[in-house]
């Protein structure tokens, strides 16, 4: 693919990236007692990336929609909960990935525990706290669901997305 179109299909996974953020702050909270829970549908178009492009591409647009949606629809401190676990859920899934052990599901379940890793941590160093630790039992038990879809997801776009779009 030259640059042109990579840059231009980049951009395209991107938008689709947004739009399902978009689609999941609209929709009402699966659990309204339990704070800060998603699904994290923009995270299926992270791990077609992942396996069908290459981890910069994944980066790139991973990046790209933590600072767009905190933009269009957050504030700095979602921003900085964002990429807190934003980058450490692609680092572990890169990782993983290159291992080959792991399938897209397990990969992308490694991901969203990764990602409430990172915000609790980050929620431990602007609150100056460690006693928020207690909801990272949650937060894993709904990452690892929430992972096992996204992962399901994922891999069914990585198998019905022929080459051909990608190329």
């Amino acid at each position: 693919m030259n640059k042109t179109k990579s840059t231009a299909f980049l951009g395209v996974c991107t938008a689709v990236a947004l739009i399902l953020a978009y689609i999941e702050v609209i929709l009402p909270p699966i659990f309204p007692v339990i704070p800060g829970i998603k699904i994290g549908f923009p995270n299926i178009i992270i791990i077609f990336l992942l396996y069908k492009k290459s981890p910069v591409s994944a980066i790139i647009v991973s990046l790209l929609r933590i600072l767009l949606v905190s933009l269009l629809f957050g504030n700095t401190m979602s921003l900085a909960y964002s990429l807190a676990g934003g980058i450490l859920s692609i680092l572990v899934m890169i990782i993983l990935k290159k291992t080959n052990k792991f399938s897209t599901v397990g990969v992308s379940v490694a991901g969203g525990v990764a990602h409430n890793v990172g915000q609790i941590l980050m929620a431990m160093l602007l609150l100056s706290t460690t006693e928020i630790m207690y909801y990272l039992t949650v937060l894993i038990v709904t990452g690892t669901v929430a992972g096992i879809l996204i992962g399901f997801c994922g891999a069914l776009l990585i198998k019905h997305i022929p080459e051909k779009v990608i190329k």
